[in-house]
């Protein structure tokens, strides 16, 4: 079992999707969240799901809900939820519309994340992909910051810090459900 914690992010608006994509049936689930939740808690000794509100959620699991105040549906504020709830300096980031990820890609970023590094991230010949990856508590402040001055680009976070990339050449394990073909697609590489 891998040590640090896990964090499924499901608490974005899927404006896109044009429905909550966290709650889409997925393989012989209810919903994608719950997928996402018993497949890598079979990987981490601690998963969390880090959204807007708990009880949209119909399957026991490990909550992490963003600040009351927050009305923002950016990563940034399940980041602070996270770092506030969890002891640990680092924990492995994955968003809940991303099923492909596997245990390879998960272990190469584990191994290749370091200490000196503010967080390890997947990088595609798409670009990088900020929501899968490993961060530390280097950047509670930083995400602090980006909440009070409602700059919620990851990207931008990740070029001005300590960011280790690994590289990627499989395209399809990174497919995002953003869109409903997207959807449509990832249903049929089950």
């Amino acid at each position: 079992m891998i040590a640090i914690p896990c964090v499924i992010f499901a608490g974005g608006k899927s404006s896109r999707m044009g429905e909550d994509k966290a709650l889409l049936p997925f393989a012989s689930y209810t919903t994608l969240a719950e997928y996402q939740y018993a497949r890598l808690s079979k990987l981490f000794s601690d998963v969390y799901i880090s959204c807007k509100d708990k009880t949209n959620f119909h399957f026991p699991a490990n909550f992490i809900e963003d600040d009351k105040n927050s009305s923002t549906f950016a990563p940034t504020a399940g980041f602070l939820a996270s770092f506030k709830k969890l002891e640990s300096d680092t924990f492995f980031a994955l968003s809940v519309d991303a099923p492909f990820i596997d245990e390879n890609i998960i272990s190469k970023l584990i191994h290749a994340d370091r200490a000196g590094f503010d967080a390890t991230i997947a990088k595609t010949q798409e670009g990088m992909q900020p929501l899968c990856g490993i961060y530390h508590r280097s950047l509670a402040k930083e995400f602090a910051k980006m909440q009070k001055e409602e700059n919620h680009k990851l990207g931008f976070l990740l070029k001005n810090s300590r960011t280790n990339y690994c590289y990627f050449d499989d395209n399809e394990a990174f497919l995002n459900m953003n869109h409903p073909e997207d959807y449509k697609k990832a249903l049929q590489l089950l």
